[in-house]
């Protein structure tokens, strides 16, 4: 996200701007241009980020207390790689997955990834496979997996969609792939450049029209 965009959000976060010019709005933050500040506001209503109440001057940013009570927004962080980790993990927000309470069944600090590739075409996600195109959703504190949970990990800066599995007695990390076609498991020592980003704890299938 851009530092102006940031700055505005903490703003609105203690306070609505209310009947506020352009101008106005840039000195809470610190910026002389109305057209920066223009710019960023329209990016922020894009991204689901804030909304514009031009019938009331008002400007506020949304949060969950905010919503209708049917969806839960949940922001689109890219894409991620269901077979060798080639696909750059990417942290700007691309949009928001509306998705209703009745279907996620739960809240948290969930976050959604586009599932690319076949790999996992057979996993079992509460009876649900991850086909290329499929929404993952995932819980970014769920962060120390059991064996046998699938993951959202990232490798050298590749995102990459796997199930998890610790191999104690040699000391490494397994991610397996679970797929109609044959993908190598991926081998994890202690010393490489990985992390993993949270548990997949739902698909989110792609219409199949």
């Amino acid at each position: 996200m851009h530092q102006t965009q940031q700055k505005l959000l903490d703003v609105l976060t203690k306070k609505p701007f209310f009947n506020l010019t352009l101008r106005e709005i840039g000195k809470e933050i610190g910026i002389e241009s109305p057209q920066t500040i223009k710019h960023h506001l329209t990016q922020l209503v894009k991204t689901g980020f804030i909304v514009i109440d031009k019938k009331n001057k008002i400007i506020k940013k949304i949060s969950k207390a905010d919503s209708d009570g049917i969806f839960i927004p949940l922001p689109i962080l890219g894409s991620a790689d269901c077979g060798p980790a080639k696909i750059y993990a990417d942290e700007n927000i691309n949009g928001f997955l509306r998705v209703s309470k009745s279907i996620l069944n739960r809240t948290g600090d969930l976050f959604v990834i586009k599932a690319e590739g076949n790999s996992m075409n057979k996993a079992n996600v509460h009876n649900n496979n991850i086909e290329n195109g499929d929404f993952v959703v995932i819980d970014k504190n769920d962060i120390f997996p059991k064996n046998g949970d699938y993951v959202l990990s990232v490798i050298d800066g590749m995102a990459n969609i796997k199930k998890y599995f610790m191999d104690k007695i040699n000391n490494q990390i397994i991610l397996l792939s679970e797929s109609t076609s044959e993908y190598p498991p991926i081998y994890i020592s202690e010393n490489d450049d990985f992390m993993i980003n949270g548990k997949i704890i739902q698909i989110i299938k792609k219409p199949n029209l």
